[in-house]
């Protein structure tokens, strides 16, 4: 009987438990995504309708962003003609670009090829990696992409931030990842930082973002929550 009855009271007591972490964590996905975090602007820079373009490609749990392959970009990141990707063809129009957990992002380019040790990695910790692929054209008006305008000196400090993400040799050169990628127009490499489930690859994206002087929200560990702080923040 009294076993029976402690026992009652364990489950009450670790239910309660649960519903507070719940909501505890509610309130905090409230606040990182009402609370703004504003981008690092400069005199003169804005995000307005002149500029160059660059896109937020929204997926269930990951974000990529698409920078325009413009000459400078070519120029900027001409690292990857070296490698054998083509980033001179005339249907490549945009470079995709993600961070994330090196096992995972690596290893499931499907669902179908989940495997336990990734996910083991993904919660634990993990080293990190820069993705890069070669993409076609992208509709604008789609449900999983938002769209930026950046002027010159937004873009020119989006793209160093990125290029600062890579681990380089002893002579500076990017680390390509051998062997790894999902086809014949993607690459990954080293990158600097270490994956965190609650500091993911789409905090990277919302850093990212607001280097180019994009407002996101204070934290956004899933796309939803990145691509409602923008509706709410990006000007």
């Amino acid at each position: 009987m009294h076993a029976d009855r402690r026992w009652r009271r364990a489950v009450k007591l670790g239910t309660r438990a649960a519903v507070c972490l719940l909501g505890l964590l509610l309130v905090a996905i409230a606040l990182g995504v009402a609370i703004p975090r504003d981008g690092a602007k400069e005199p003169g820079e804005h995000v307005g309708s002149e500029g160059e373009r660059i896109l937020l490609v929204s997926g269930p749990i990951h974000t990529d962003i698409a920078l325009p392959l413009t000459g400078k970009s070519r120029a900027r990141f001409g690292f990857l003609e070296e490698s054998g990707l083509p980033i001179d063809r005339p249907d490549a129009l945009w470079l995709l670009v993600g961070w994330g957990g090196r096992s995972f992002y690596i290893e499931t380019p499907t669902w179908s090829d989940l495997k336990p040790m990734p996910i083991v990695r993904t919660i634990t910790g993990d080293r990190s990696a820069l993705h890069l692929e070669l993409a076609g054209a992208i509709d604008p008006s789609s449900p999983q992409v938002q769209s930026f305008v950046l002027a010159p000196t937004a873009m020119e400090n989006l793209r160093s931030a990125i290029l600062d993400s890579l681990q380089r040799d002893d002579f500076g050169r990017p680390r390509e990842i051998a062997g790894a990628g999902y086809g014949l127009f993607d690459r990954f490499y080293e990158a600097k930082g270490r994956f965190q489930i609650l500091i993911n690859c789409n905090s990277w994206t919302s850093a990212m973002l607001r280097e180019a002087g994009i407002t996101t929200g204070l934290w956004t560990p899933l796309p939803v929550l990145l691509s409602l702080s923008l509706d709410l923040h990006a000007h």
